[in-house]
C-alpha cells in the first residue's frame, strides 16, 4: 500500500505545507520508503494557530450538549472507518494488522465516547453563601488554544488521548504527530472535521523543530506532550518563559514485583504479555521483574518459556505474531546499544539479538544478573527487553521498585491481600496493578510522578486538565 502525498490539515481542509524539506516515511518491517512528510515551518504552524484561534471564538461558546453530540458522531465515524485507520496505523508502525482494530482503533472510539459523556459532567462546588450576604459559584471554562505533540508508539491512541478531552472541554487544538507515524492522525483530523467547526482540530507534520514551534507558539494557552523525559524537560523550560500550562506524559520503567506465594505461571504469562506487547514500546510496559530469591530461578525459566511460546515477532501480515518491528532505525540502534553495553555480570538468557537482516525486528529478550545501579535497570530501553532481579525482603523489593527516576506504573503479584494493599500504598507510581499488568480503561486516569511527568490522560481527571476554574461571587444583600 502506498501512502497518498502528505499534506497538513488546517482550518478543516488539507493544505500544502510551505516546507522546503520532507522526511521519508519508512516501513519498519521492510525498511522501504513509501512516502514523504513535509517538515512544516513556522509559517505553517502560525497558519494552524490562526485557524485554531478563529475556531475557538465559535467552539468555546458551544454548549456541553453540542460538544457531546459532535464527539459521539466522531466516534461513530471512526468506528465506520476502523479498517482504514488500522491499515494506516499498521503501515506506519509495522504492528500486527489482524489485532489492530480491536486492540487500538476501537479503544480510541471508546475514548471519544467517554469524553463525550464527560463534556456534560462538569464538576465544581455547589453555589452557596460561603460568606454571609454573598453567593459564590464555580465556572469551569475551556482554556483556549492547546498545542500538542504525540509519539510514534501508539499514534492514533495518543492523539485521541490528547484531542478528545481538549475539544470536549471547548478548546481548540494544534497537534503535531510523530514524524514517522503521521497518517492516522491526519485521517483523524479529516474525520473529525465533518462534525466540528473548521479549525477546531489542526494537524501539522514535521520534525523536532516543528514540534518546538507548536509548543512554543505565543497563542498556545496550554501545551501537552507524550514523549521522552528529555523532550518533557525542554517543553517545561520553554513553557516557563510565558507561564503556559503544561501537561507531560513521559517515560516509564515499570517494575513487576513477584512474591513467592504468587501464582507463578499466571504471573509469568501476564508479565510476558505486558513486557512484549507492541515490542515493549510502551511507557507502562513491564520492564523490571523483581522476584523473591526463593523462586528466582524457577520464575526465570517460566519467563523464558512463555517468551519463546507467546512473544513471537514478525511482519504485520504474519500469523501468530505478538508484536511487530521496532518503529524506526534509531530505536533499533537504541535497543541494540543497551544490550551491547551490558556489564559482565549480566546474562542474556533469552533473545538479545536483531531478528533477520531486513526490518527493525528484535527478539524478545530476558536479562538476569543485573544490579540496581546498572544502566539497563535505571534507564528506559523502550523495547522488548525484560530484566530480572532477586530480592529477599519486602523492604528490599519496595526500595528497588522505587529506586529509579520514573514513576508511571508498577504491578504486584501475590495472594496476600494485606501485602498487596501495603505495596499499593507505598509504591511511588501513578498506577499500581495487582495480579495483572497493563490493562487500562477510559474511565480511570493515566499519568505518573517524578520524571514520568505530571497531568492525567483519560478519565474525568484528564478532562479537568483541559479546563480552568473561575470563582464568581455576587453580593445578595
Amino acid at each position: 500500500m502506498t501512502a497518498a502525498p502528505i499534506r497538513n490539515f488546517i482550518g478543516g481542509r488539507y493544505v500544502e505545507a510551505r516546507a522546503d524539506e520532507t522526511l521519508d516515511l519508512v516501513d519498519p518491517a521492510t525498511e522501504e520508503v513509501y512516502g514523504a512528510s513535509p517538515i512544516s515551518n513556522v509559517e505553517d504552524v502560525a497558519a494552524a494557530y490562526r485557524a485554531a484561534s478563529d475556531a475557538f471564538e465559535v467552539w468555546g461558546e458551544t454548549t456541553p450538549a453540542e460538544r457531546q453530540l459532535a464527539l459521539f458522531r466522531i466516534a461513530d465515524a471512526m468506528a465506520d472507518r476502523a479498517e482504514e485507520f488500522a491499515d494506516l496505523e499498521s503501515q506506519d508502525t509495522g504492528k500486527p494488522r489482524a489485532t489492530l482494530v480491536q486492540d487500538e482503533i476501537m479503544q480510541s472510539v471508546d475514548q471519544f465516547r467517554f469524553f463525550a459523556g464527560a463534556a456534560r459532567n462538569l464538576e465544581g462546588r455547589a453555589a452557596a453563601e460561603y460568606l454571609a450576604g454573598h453567593t459564590s459559584f464555580i465556572r469551569r471554562e475551556p482554556i483556549g488554544v492547546i498545542g500538542q505533540v504525540t509519539p510514534w508508539n501508539y499514534p492514533l491512541n495518543m492523539a485521541v488521548w490528547k484531542v478528545a478531552p481538549a475539544i470536549a472541554a471547548g478548546n481548540t487544538v494544534v497537534l503535531k504527530p510523530s514524524d514517522t507515524t503521521p497518517l492516522s492522525t491526519l485521517l483523524l483530523g479529516e474525520v473529525a472535521s465533518e462534525f466540528l467547526p473548521a479549525g477546531v482540530l489542526n494537524v501539522v507534520t514535521g520534525d523536532r523543530t516543528t514540534g518546538a514551534a507548536v509548543l512554543g507558539h505565543e497563542r498556545a494557552e496550554m501545551v501537552a506532550i507524550t514523549g521522552s523525559v528529555r523532550a518533557g524537560m525542554e517543553v517545561a523550560r520553554a513553557a516557563a518563559s510565558d507561564l503556559k500550562r503544561v501537561h507531560l506524559e513521559l517515560g516509564g520503567k515499570a517494575p513487576a514485583i513477584v512474591f513467592a506465594d504468587a501464582d507463578l505461571a499466571q504471573a509469568a504469562a501476564g508479565i510476558v504479555a505486558a513486557a512484549y506487547f507492541n515490542g515493549g514500546q510502551d511507557c507502562t510496559a513491564a520492564t523490571r521483574v523483581l522476584v523473591h530469591e526463593s523462586v528466582h530461578d524457577r520464575f526465570v525459566a517460566l519467563l523464558v518459556a512463555h517468551a519463546a511460546a507467546e512473544a513471537r515477532t514478525g511482519g504485520p501480515r504474519e500469523e501468530g505474531v505478538l508484536y511487530g518491528p521496532l518503529n524506526n532505525a534509531n530505536q533499533l540502534a537504541q535497543v541494540a546499544g543497551f544490550i551491547d553495553r551490558l556489564p559482565a555480570h549480566a546474562e542474556v538468557v533469552a533473545g538479545g539479538r536483531r531478528q533477520g537482516a531486513r526490518g527493525y525486528f528484535w527478539e524478545a529478550t530476558v536479562v538476569t544478573g543485573l544490579r540496581q545501579d546498572d544502566e539497563a535497570v535505571q534507564r528506559e530501553i523502550f523495547g522488548p527487553v525484560l530484566t530480572v532481579q532477586p530480592f529477599s525482603e519486602d523492604g528490599d523489593a519496595l526500595a528497588m521498585a522505587n529506586g529509579v527516576d520514573y514513576a508511571l506504573a508498577a504491578s504486584v503479584w501475590t495472594r496476600d491481600h494485606t501485602r498487596a494493599m501495603r505495596f499499593a500504598k507505598h509504591l511511588d507510581f501513578g498506577c499500581v496493578w495487582i495480579n495483572t499488568h497493563i490493562p487500562f480503561v477510559s474511565d480511570m486516569p493515566h499519568g505518573g510522578f517524578k520524571h514520568s511527568g505530571y497531568g492525567k490522560d483519560l478519565s474525568n481527571y484528564g478532562f479537568e486538565d483541559y479546563t480552568r476554574i473561575k470563582h464568581v461571587m455576587s453580593a445578595i444583600g
